[in-house]
């Protein structure tokens, strides 16, 4: 099934992308490395990503663009409530001093790659970091074009060179295990 409507999908409650915990991944650097202040989780979905940033301290914001997604990660996570606001990633407006992506840019059409990255360097401050789990080889029904739609770790790297420097990249050992080796772990740092 091709998704054209996030709104649709959360109504229709056809998530497959929501396995009902934080990615593995992340949770896994965050017990390595330690940030602080606040950070933003562009298309945070239900919110499992926020609600495991918020243990950890940080003033994590959830940000989507489907209402009935903001709805319900405020009902499974009734003390993190404030934290969930629908809006456009593109019109949002804030400073961050890092941003957690878990499924965003592979939920856009590749022809808003170059805006969600200028978005991302708009929304952090010099310094501060985009940590990662990158779609790199999604597996798609024959016929079926995305999303997801994955990108290449070069295109990556390109995309993003103009305004981020990259100080981790690794294939995680950890993952829901139907992404198992199809996803990239990269940090990359808002040049100044």
């Amino acid at each position: 099934m091709q998704i054209t409507s996030w709104e649709q999908a959360y109504v229709d409650e056809f998530t497959p992308w929501d396995r009902g915990e934080p990615s593995p991944p992340l949770a896994e650097w965050f017990t390595r490395h330690t940030i602080t202040g606040r950070v933003l989780v562009p298309g945070c979905g239900l919110g499992h990503d926020v609600a495991h940033l918020a243990t950890l301290g940080l003033d994590a914001v959830g940000l989507d663009i489907a209402p009935t997604a903001i709805s319900r990660a405020r009902q499974l996570y009734p003390q993190l409530a404030e934290r969930f606001v629908c809006e456009d990633l593109f019109q949002h407006e804030g400073h961050y001093d890092a941003v957690v992506e878990h499924t965003c840019l592979c939920a856009l059409t590749p022809d808003l790659r170059v805006q969600y990255r200028d978005a991302m360097a708009r929304l952090l401050r010099p310094g501060g970091l985009l940590i990662g789990i990158w779609f790199i080889n999604p597996e798609l029904d024959p016929g079926e074009t995305g999303p997801p739609f994955g990108i290449t770790p070069d295109e990556l790297a390109v995309l993003f060179a103009p305004s981020f420097e990259i100080i981790e990249n690794y294939v995680p050992e950890t993952g829901y295990p139907s992404r198992q080796g199809r996803e990239l772990l990269r940090v990359m740092q808002r040049r100044a």
